[in-house]
């Protein structure tokens, strides 16, 4: 006797859409439909929602802010600290085991410098920059899962954590003007 097939549980709108492991690392925008520039077909995007550009268009942080946010981030892509970890070199044919590359361990000692200028890696500031602006969680994803002291903060608490932290980072950096006490 021949066995039944298993019906499909996924619907039409779901399989379209991003994966629900991508969703949780922040929103999307509604789907836009372009032709594709190589063969003319029409294609339909979803952009991944960028935290800071929108916390830039809204006027919570400053340019300043922002440029230091993307600068930590471009040194932390760099010195590969996210935990996306490519295959080992020394497993290629031909390939070797060498460690980091010099602009890698240049970068490191940027994001070091970086975080010792937040408070270090267990300060509020440190872990908000850490995990919103180089490991790329959304604000609410890190107040719920990481917070401060591994205890979990309100939306609104930890999105003023980061301002905080991003005005700290840009006068690191020194994108903004110190004010001198008369």
């Amino acid at each position: 006797m021949a066995g039944k097939r298993k019906a499909k549980t996924t619907k039409r709108g779901e399989a379209l859409g991003p994966s629900k492991w991508r969703l949780q690392h922040g929103g999307f925008s509604e789907p836009v439909r372009e032709a594709d520039p190589e063969t003319g077909s029409p294609v339909q995007h979803r952009r991944a929602v960028d935290t800071l550009g929108l916390m830039l268009a809204n006027g919570t942080i400053t340019a300043g802010m922002h440029d230091a946010a993307v600068q930590f981030r471009t040194r932390f892509r760099i010195a590969a600290l996210d935990t996306l970890q490519p295959m080992p070199w020394d497993r290629v044919p031909g390939g070797s085991g060498d460690g980091m590359t010099e602009r890698q361990a240049a970068a490191r000692r940027h994001v070091a410098s970086a975080m010792e200028a937040l408070g270090g890696f267990g300060s509020a500031a440190g872990s908000a920059v850490w995990h919103v602006v180089g490991l790329e969680c959304s604000v609410r994803e890190w107040a719920q899962r990481q917070g401060w002291g591994g205890r979990p903060v309100g939306a609104p608490q930890a999105q003023g954590m980061l301002v905080a932290a991003l005005c700290v980072l840009a006068a690191h950096y020194g994108l903004t003007q110190r004010n001198r006490a008369a």
